[in-house]
């Protein structure tokens, strides 16, 4: 499971013309699923989202998490960030999980990152949507639960 998080100031996802997830502080996470993916990758996102600390203390330090700072989660699914562009031009998505895998999966993760108690909203599975948002520094972290990168 891939996931890139940006922390932002806001961030709003669109899907077909009406606004269906929306935050102030926090993370966006686009997150796509990997074909085997298991509970154990959900677990390493969620936890891993949970405990980041990618917003400043008092001494501009990096040092604080999203419940430290009362911020939020805006969570898509991208299964583009599974796309391997290393030969050709055009991306290979074979490695994707299928819809059928991947939406459960996105839908524990968002369970578990509310069950400790940070605010999560999401864009709309298999939709084209629109993101909008303001990142924060900029601040980009690559996640991956294989650790293939």
């Amino acid at each position: 499971m891939r996931c890139v998080v940006q922390r932002v100031k806001w961030a709003k996802v669109e899907s077909e013309g009406e606004v269906c997830g929306s935050i102030g502080k926090g993370f966006l996470a686009l997150v796509g699923s990997e074909a085997g993916d298991t509970e154990a990758d959900a677990r390493y996102i969620v936890k891993k989202l949970c405990g980041l600390r990618l917003f400043e203390d008092g001494e501009g330090k990096m040092n604080l998490s999203l419940s430290d700072v009362g911020g939020s989660i805006l969570l898509v699914s991208q299964f583009t960030l599974l796309g391997d562009a290393r030969h050709g031009r055009r991306p290979s998505f074979s490695n994707a999980a299928r819809p059928e895998a991947a939406e459960p999966m996105l839908e524990r993760i968002c369970r578990d990152i509310r069950e400790n108690g940070i605010p999560v909203e999401t864009g709309r599975f298999q939709t084209h949507m629109e993101v909008s948002l303001l990142n924060d520094g900029p601040v980009t972290i690559l996640l991956d639960s294989r650790k293939g990168f």
